[in-house]
């Protein structure tokens, strides 16, 4: 294990500039489509169609939207160097199937190399237990901007 590893921080994977706090999607394949293009735009990715269409499998096997207004889409791709992730929130909130029935209102992707199981699996681990705690998603929510959300997850990846 890497000490990258035994101390994942989410920081490492996500760039103020994969942060999107108003996204404008109204529905799931808009919304996915929206997060892959803000990394298609800030990150190295051969075929960003590819990725979406990852992404768009994965949900049909069951919704990533876990509840509490929270979505984490997620896979693998053979189109990238490096781990990927992107967080998006929508004020309004979207119907994502998720498995209370509540819209979702966070985000966040990740995508991964086909080699990286071990990082991925640890990401969305540390993602889903940050996310268990309602006032930290409360105050990711009411961000006013990127770098806020940023602040956010650094305060709560300390404890």
């Amino acid at each position: 294990m890497t000490s990258k590893e035994s101390t994942l921080s989410l920081l490492d994977y996500l760039p103020v500039s994969c942060i999107h706090i108003d996204l404008k999607s109204q529905t799931k394949k808009e919304v996915l489509k929206e997060l892959v293009s803000l990394l298609a735009t800030n990150k190295k990715m051969k075929n960003p169609e590819k990725v979406l269409k990852t992404l768009q499998d994965r949900e049909e096997l069951g919704s990533t939207g876990i509840g509490q207004g929270v979505a984490i889409p997620h896979g693998k791709s053979d189109d990238l160097e490096d781990i990927q992730m992107a967080v998006g929130i929508s004020r309004k909130g979207i119907d994502f199937n998720a498995l209370d029935g509540e819209p979702v209102h966070l985000f966040f992707i990740l995508i991964a190399p086909q080699n990286s199981t071990g990082t991925h699996l640890k990401i969305l681990a540390k993602i889903s237990r940050l996310l268990k705690d309602k006032f930290f998603r409360q105050a990711l929510r009411e961000s006013k901007s990127p770098e806020e959300v940023l602040k956010q997850i650094q305060d709560e990846n300390e404890y």
